[in-house]
């Protein structure tokens, strides 16, 4: 057995920052989840349906591995990221550093791995690698998982090779803190506005503020939209606020984060977007719990309500934004 010495191995509520937690705590830097989200930039919107989906999709953050680049970035951190078709080439990419004592990133598909509840594919998750034998890998995904879990070794490859949505080449990945690096806190406010840059002006309209107010036109639709409404209504709000979000569709995350913000940066702006977002996000679980509702009898009132919500949301976020925005200034 090749175990990583001195893993802190707290699991969290989103497999990114979990993943990433692990990584930084092991180079001696300690940042809460919150923060490692809301440093990486990771509040977005997307509303996401096509031919080829059973129902449409809602997504509350950037996509997968997006947070870690721009967290990388923003510290000044020192990012390798390893890719390849060979799955020889891709274990031998994941024990090189074990073997030397680090801890490794891993994206794959959820799907094919012993301890997930959820047998759905989801080629974007993240876990944390620290040890291996001969059967097992030793892995670390979130409080909703396990926290410290295991899966046997043929899973795992299994889940790093699957191809399809979001899915990346065997991709892993290590974190390194430099000795110059930057403090998180004096990076705070261009992760913000950075942040609230993206939101406000999408380059398309399903996304962003602009795709919450797309949202609000469409979600009156949903009892049309689905051959099998009483699974797949529930099933969107689960995903809102259960599927690693952190409840809210992140927003409860970004909430936090404005919260922790506030604590050492001082602007009425701040304050005023912090407000907003925790309005926000309670706003996005009554709008879960209304779609919910709708799937399990079938009556569109509670979605036209949904829609309304969803109308008020798209406004709150912009006028949220807005403020960060004003930040620089």
């Amino acid at each position: 057995m090749t175990m990583v010495e001195g893993i802190d191995a707290r699991g969290a509520r989103h497999c990114e920052t979990t993943a990433l937690g692990v990584l930084l705590r092991h180079e001696g830097l300690d940042l809460s989840e919150p923060m490692l989200f809301g440093l990486g930039s990771g509040l977005s919107f997307i509303y996401w349906d096509a031919k080829n989906m059973d129902f449409p999709f809602l997504g509350g953050r950037v996509k997968p591995f997006e947070l870690t680049r721009n967290l990388a970035a923003r510290l000044g951190l020192e990012l390798l990221v390893r890719e390849t078709s060979s799955p020889r080439r891709a274990w031998e990419n994941v024990t090189a550093p074990i073997d030397a004592g680090r801890p490794v990133g891993l994206q794959l598909d959820s799907h094919h791995l012993d301890y997930f509840t959820s047998k759905a594919h989801f080629g974007g998750h993240v876990v944390a690698m620290y040890g291996y034998d001969e059967h097992t890998a030793y892995l670390v995904d979130t409080d909703q998982q396990g926290g410290a879990v295991t899966t046997g070794l043929p899973g795992l490859a299994r889940a790093r090779a699957e191809r399809g949505p979001m899915t990346a080449r065997h991709r892993s990945f290590t974190l390194t803190v430099p000795e110059n690096a930057p403090s998180p806190q004096s990076r705070i406010i261009p992760a913000l506005t950075a942040c609230a840059a993206a939101f406000l002006d999408p380059p398309i309209a399903n996304l962003g503020h602009r795709g919450i107010e797309k949202a609000a036109r469409l979600v009156r639709t949903w009892l049309q939209r689905t051959d099998d409404p009483q699974h797949d209504l529930p099933q969107a709000a689960l995903l809102m606020e259960k599927a690693g979000t952190g409840g809210a569709l992140f927003r409860n995350l970004y909430r936090d984060f404005l919260a922790e913000c506030t604590e050492s940066v001082d602007s009425v702006h701040l304050r005023t977007a912090h407000t907003l977002y925790a309005e926000a996000a309670t706003l996005w679980t009554e709008t879960a719990t209304l779609i919910n509702k709708a799937g399990e009898s079938l009556d569109t009132r509670p979605l036209d309500q949904a829609g309304t919500l969803l109308g008020d949301l798209s406004r709150l976020e912009r006028e949220a934004m807005r403020a960060l925005s004003r930040l620089e200034e």
